[in-house]
């Protein structure tokens, strides 16, 4: 009898290690937190295979008290992804949550966990809160890259960046670096966008922190890209299965444009790629926005309150030498930008930039206006170049190195400061610059 006992005991437990073991190789990717709202939050995941997801959280104060997501089936369609709302949640509140793939619990060896923004207005001074960012993270893989020397690497940066626990990450373009096996296809456009989420250095930050990322050329098609890239519908669909941004485009024009808020500070991602025109044309008016982004950009920032308005594109904005692919390069439109910011008399403008394989800023200074200045954040694990001409550039602030940066938000109401520290990909400090409110404000 006892025998038996044991024999089914035994056989019982082979199944559900048989179970467990099946939910956990479906797992592909992830999964990932998204943008974080007073009310919802977005969860995104990646199953091999079609499957069952969903998600249980909790308030970290009240672990008894567990609720569940609504249940998604992934396909094939969308890359096997899926993007789960978790609503009717309270403002301020940090949640842990857990991952089910067909009904099976999913282990993971790192904290999950999100937050809802804070309900702070009018109510008391806006919370202190800190970013990660940076653009470029290139992931190899020999058989599909250029013959010699890998052109990625060092990603032991991702687990740097999870040292540091910023509340939200912010990817600035280069995310992904499609092939040329790879954007002629929508199965090649999924295979590379599964292959680099699936890194496993990104797993513990995708899961303990919120995202939000723009795009840039070698996310949207072919190395400088543009708005002739004959496959772009299809870049875009895979951003949007891949990414769990707030939104996607403006006015109901297509593209990856989009804001979001956190605490007093205001974010505008610009899609820099979708309307753009080609370097090379010499015909017609050259834009890189187009007046529909500038338009609302502008619109925006004129009826914002935020001490810092973060315009966020992939190429350098403030870089008066036409090199990389800069905004000077499209002159009469980045003219156009800061002649309307100054006309509208707009406070508190800061840009925030990747692309170009170095970190450093460039300050603009203004004889009728605060200078503006540019954050230029890159590479994570792409190669690093050498320093290109920008005779805006604070030397001091010159990187070329792989790195990435933490902006930290501190002080009371009406001096609130910006605090940029950067860091190699071992996380130690290379250099950190800060600036004020009040200096990012109109001359009297």
């Amino acid at each position: 009898m006892k025998k038996n006992i044991f024999i089914i005991l035994l056989m019982a437990f082979l199944v559900l290690a048989y179970s467990y073991s099946t939910a956990q190789s479906i797992l592909q990717s992830g999964p990932v937190v998204g943008y974080s709202a007073m009310r919802e939050v977005c969860l995104w995941v990646q199953t091999t295979s079609a499957a069952k997801v969903k998600f249980s959280f909790w308030n970290v104060s009240s672990p008894q008290k567990k609720s569940f997501s609504e249940e998604i089936k992934t396909s094939k369609g969308s890359g096997y992804t899926a993007k789960i709302i978790i609503d009717d949640l309270e403002p301020g509140v940090v949640y842990n949550y857990e991952l089910f793939i067909n009904g099976k619990k999913i282990k993971r060896d790192y904290n999950l966990k999100f937050q809802t923004q804070k309900l702070w207005q009018w109510r008391e001074d806006a919370p202190n809160f800190s970013f990660a960012t940076g653009s470029g993270a290139y992931i190899n893989e020999t058989i599909y890259d250029r013959p010699g020397n890998p052109y990625g690497g060092q990603y032991e940066i991702y687990k740097s960046i999870y040292g540091k626990h910023p509340d939200f990450m912010l990817w600035l373009g280069d995310n992904v670096y499609l092939r040329e096996v790879d954007w002629d296809s929508w199965s090649g456009i999924i295979k590379r966008n599964t292959h680099t989420r699936s890194t496993l250095e990104m797993q513990p930050l995708f899961g303990s922190m919120h995202h939000y990322a723009i795009w840039d050329d070698h996310d949207f098609g072919p190395n400088n890209s543009d708005r002739g890239f004959w496959n772009k519908e299809k870049t875009l669909e895979s951003f949007k299965h891949f990414w769990p941004n707030p939104s996607f485009g403006i006015n109901g024009k297509p593209g990856t444009t989009t804001y979001f808020q956190w605490s007093d500070v205001e974010f505008f991602l610009m899609d820099d790629r979708y309307y753009r025109t080609p370097n090379d044309r010499k015909t017609g008016e050259k834009v890189m926005w187009g007046d529909e982004q500038v338009e609302w950009l502008i619109d925006n920032l004129v009826y914002s309150r935020a001490p810092f308005k973060f315009v966020i594109t992939g190429g350098q904005f403030l870089n008066p030498i036409q090199a990389d692919e800069n905004h000077s390069n499209f002159l009469d439109e980045k003219n156009k930008i800061l002649e309307l910011i100054e006309k509208e008399g707009i406070e508190g403008v800061v840009f925030l930039t990747g692309d170009v394989h170095r970190s450093e800023i460039t300050k603009m200074e203004r004889a009728n206006s605060y200078p503006l200045y540019d954050f230029t954040i890159s590479p994570f694990t792409s190669g690093a170049s050498r320093a290109y001409p920008n005779p805006w550039r604070i030397e001091s602030t010159l990187t070329t190195e792989r790195n990435f940066a933490i902006f930290e938000f501190s002080g009371p109401r009406k001096d609130r400061t910006l605090k940029c520290t950067v860091y190699n990909v071992d996380g130690k400090e290379l250099w950190s610059f800060s600036v004020n409110e009040n200096e990012l404000k109109n001359k009297k």
